[in-house]
């Protein structure tokens, strides 16, 4: 217990002292996860509007494909973009591999289908006597589409929310593409794993309080958007 008390409180005077390292770890997670979640959303929102909203071929098939992949592990998703990366892989010319591009890349596909998912979801719970009524008042296609899209503007926005919240705590891709490289790619999930296995615990710990802040307030953010869609 001693030993949990004086690591902890280590941790709370390092980061009340805004260590360089610990900020930079933390800025490279945030630029990454934020990045990563921004081109998702771009992607995953307008896919799954469609497939929600359209009537398109195998819309079942497609949504189950989806759901699977949102049990998809970490370190698939790290190894498959690796073969494509690395120095024999397709992309190989490019050097991603190592970079905090790479990172982008295996997170982008990490919550693609999460924000997918959950906008179908949020775009199915919109009353469909919306488009009804937009439809009766002469909105074409576009103009009906727009009317449901607001409709279910906090389930998406929730959406969005969980996704980050996914990429900012994953630890699999980051390692595996990223090499954990101190200032460059080290994000607080592989920092924290490494200050582990040298048992230094205080910026694991540091990292840990940081990211844990993090977690709640995407929580308590994520309540109040589910909290307004619900009414």
């Amino acid at each position: 217990m001693a030993f949990f008390l004086e690591s902890f409180l280590s941790a709370c005077r390092l980061a009340w002292s805004l260590d360089p390292e610990l900020l930079t770890i933390v800025r490279v997670s945030l630029s990454v996860s934020c990045l990563a979640t921004v081109f998702a959303a771009l992607v995953g929102i307008p896919a799954g509007f469609a497939i929600a909203h359209g009537r398109l071929p195998g819309k079942r098939i497609i949504i189950t494909l989806l759901n699977t992949l949102l049990a998809l592990p970490t370190v698939v998703i790290g190894l498959f973009v690796y073969v494509f990366i690395s120095r024999r892989g397709i992309f190989g010319p490019l050097d991603l591999l190592y970079t905090q591009q790479a990172m982008i890349i295996g997170q982008f596909i990490l919550i693609v289908p999460l924000i997918a998912a959950l906008t179908i979801a949020a775009i199915s719970r919109v009353d469909e006597r919306y488009r009804k009524t937009a439809r009766t008042l002469g909105a074409n296609g576009w103009q009906t589409a727009l009317v449901v899209l607001r409709e279910g503007r906090f389930g998406i926005a929730a959406a969005v929310i969980s996704a980050f919240g996914r990429v900012i705590s994953e630890i699999g891709i980051s390692m595996m593409l990223g090499g954990n490289i101190k200032g460059f790619t080290r994000t607080m999930t592989t920092a924290m794993a490494l200050e582990y296995d040298k048992g230094s615990f205080t910026l694991a710990v540091a990292l840990g309080l940081v990211l844990m802040t993090l977690s709640l307030g995407m929580n308590v953010l994520f309540n109040l958007v589910q909290g307004r869609s619900s009414r």
